[in-house]
């Protein structure tokens, strides 16, 4: 290549020559001709370069799938780990940044990778103070790819893994997660740990593959329910089954199992109205159970751990007490998400978030609020009074007892009629959240849609994404027993950090989203990506 590019230079030249010494120089040609040569150099030596970068890091790659296994963990995991940090070191110089810097302006330099690497060996993948301490110090950039820059080999080999050795590598990729401190999709201050949700999110993108079981009969199994409080059941199973990139076909190649009913359906399909037992659900769900386990193998290797389901009727805990593998093992994505009762698991099961949607075909319509300027009321809230916790704050603060608290047991006809609920959200500052007959609440979500901070009283529940999102950083969570305190606890947040609040609000909005067709981060992904997180969190890794 090199000589045919000499070659002809020099025959280009030649003619020049001649051709200048019996006629006046066409300076313009020349240096086109000339710009042109130069031009070629330049793109050649680019091929050249990265041929050989393409070699450095994929050479190894070939001669571990000719000479070694797939069945053997240690090494193939040993050699991705290795692949990946020559990647990272090849595609981006490191940088310090500054924990004081603004999130829009980052000023940085190139250091020396060795001197900086931070010791990241009290990190725990749930994020604790360490975690917090960690984020505040000085510490270098080093990103995973962007989404769809894996190298295509190392992604194939991974996703040619068996199931069991995919998540254990996932597993140990997210304990060692890059350190991130700023990404263009994520806004960092709302996370327990940005560095472990990234890395484990993009590991769910490249590895995750859900079977679905076809087994159950309608209504109660593969027909979603959209609309209503219920509504999260519904909408994660509609996009679930359209899903084209985790839904696997072939179980085999599966690492979650999902069991596709709706306690919502369940609940209209068998419940009989006074009776007051729901024992005939939880019985029916286990005579399910019992035929999956029996047509598939599945079932029965992992004793239900490797399946997943997803209920948001304030019943769905209570549908699976029945059988003692589905209660203990299968993880449950639950509205309910109480501890108290002791069916909830906190560390394996995941809170689901209820969401009210009024119009299926506009699940987001109304999102968004006024400006803080046009927010003159402190707290609001107007509803039912079941439960245990909503007759004490109506007691103390209902009525017009206070000025500053709008709080109705329902909206009365006089009020809405010049201001409608979702006005009176969008117009305050802060958007009591009481539970109700269980710990679970719509307005928590509702809150967020209309940017509104969320005011959370129900003592024992596990806030939705709580593995990943730091709650303090736009919501309020307030015991019971603090309700006849209410205002003053709220009054006595600093403006500063109410502005902080509210803004928090406004970035978390993307991700409790229910999009028509699901984007990165929206709701349905971090439902799924919880689930996701907890089968990880609860795999053994094998010690050799």
């Amino acid at each position: 290549m090199r000589k045919a590019l000499r070659r002809s230079a020099f025959i280009t030249m030649r003619k020049l020559i001649r051709r200048d010494s019996r006629h006046k120089i066409d300076w313009r040609r020349l240096t086109f001709i000339g710009a042109t040569l130069a031009l070629s150099v330049i793109v050649f030596l680019m091929l050249v370069q990265s041929h050989q970068l393409n070699k450095q890091y994929l050479s190894p790659l070939e001669s571990v799938s000719s000479n070694q296994s797939l069945s053997n963990t240690r090494q193939s995991n040993e050699f991705l780990e290795e692949a990946w940090h020559q990647q990272v070191h090849l595609s981006q110089t490191p940088s310090i940044v500054s924990p004081n810097v603004s999130n829009g302006l980052v000023q940085s330099a190139p250091v020396e990778s060795e001197r900086v690497e931070p010791d990241r060996s009290n990190i725990s993948v749930y994020g604790g103070k360490e975690d917090k301490k960690f984020a505040h110090t000085t510490a270098i950039i080093t990103p995973s790819p962007p989404h769809g820059l894996i190298p295509s080999r190392l992604q194939k080999y991974i996703q040619s893994m068996p199931p069991s050795e995919a998540l254990v590598y996932a597993k140990k990729e997210i304990e060692h997660a890059p350190q991130v401190v700023e990404d263009s999709d994520l806004y960092s201050p709302l996370f327990r740990n940005i560095s472990v949700f990234k890395r484990s999110y993009e590991l769910m993108e490249t590895i995750l593959k859900v079977y679905i079981y076809p087994d159950g009969s309608r209504p109660i199994f593969h027909k979603p329910f959209l609309k209503g409080i219920y509504a999260s059941e519904g909408w994660f199973m509609k996009l679930m089954r359209e899903n084209k990139q985790f839904v696997a076909k072939d179980p085999k190649k599966a690492h979650l199992f999902y069991l596709p009913y709706s306690a919502r359906q369940l609940e209209m399909a068998l419940y009989v109205p006074g009776s007051r037992s729901l024992k005939p659900l939880s019985i029916f769900l286990r005579n399910y159970v019992n035929k999956i386990a029996a047509k598939y193998p599945f079932w029965n290797i992992s004793h239900g751990s490797d399946h997943f389901l997803v209920a948001c009727h304030d019943w769905g805990p209570y549908t699976v007490t029945e059988h003692a593998e589905l209660a203990k093992n299968t993880i449950k994505a639950l509205c309910n998400a109480d501890t108290s009762e002791r069916i909830f698991i906190a560390g394996r099961d995941v809170s689901l978030p209820e969401t009210t949607i009024r119009a299926p075909r506009r699940p987001l319509r109304h999102v968004g609020g006024n400006k803080v300027s046009h927010r003159p009321i402190l707290a609001f809230f107007a509803g039912s009074m079941h439960g245990r916790v909503r007759p004490t704050l109506l007691k103390h603060w209902g009525g017009e007892k206070d000025k500053d608290m709008k709080v109705y047991q329902r909206l009365p006809q006089l009020v809405s009629k010049s201001m409608t609920y979702i006005q009176h959200m969008k117009s305050s500052k802060y958007c009591l959240c009481p539970m109700g007959y269980e710990v679970n609440s719509p307005r928590i979500v509702e809150a967020i849609y209309y940017e509104c901070v969320p005011v959370i009283i129900a003592d024992n529940f596990v806030l939705p994404f709580s593995e990943v999102l730091d709650w303090n950083a736009f919501s309020v969570v307030v015991a019971e027993k603090d309700i006849p305190w209410l205002k003053e606890i709220l009054l006595s947040i600093p403006m500063s950090k109410y502005l902080t609040m509210q803004t928090n609000v406004k970035m978390v909005q993307k991700h409790f989203l229910w999009n028509p067709k699901p984007i990165r981060y929206d709701l349905f992904h971090m439902i799924l990506h919880s689930i996701w997180f907890s089968r990880l969190h609860n795999i053994q890794i094998p010690r050799i």
